[in-house]
């Protein structure tokens, strides 16, 4: 997939979620999916640095 392609369908995906909630629920969406991102981003760093020791 191209990033292109790839933001056209995250930026789809919050439209359609936009319009099933309300602004404060919004918000909470929104920090629940951005507290997601971020421990993902940190299981792969640590499952990267895990590996690397294993090398």
């Amino acid at each position: 997939m191209q990033s292109c392609e790839l933001v056209s369908y995250i930026t789809a995906l919050a439209c359609a979620i936009s319009k099933c909630f309300t602004n404060d629920e919004l918000a909470v969406v929104g920090a629940a999916f951005t507290q997601l991102g971020d421990t993902l981003t940190t299981i792969a760093v640590q499952n990267q640095l895990c590996n690397k020791d294993a090398d």
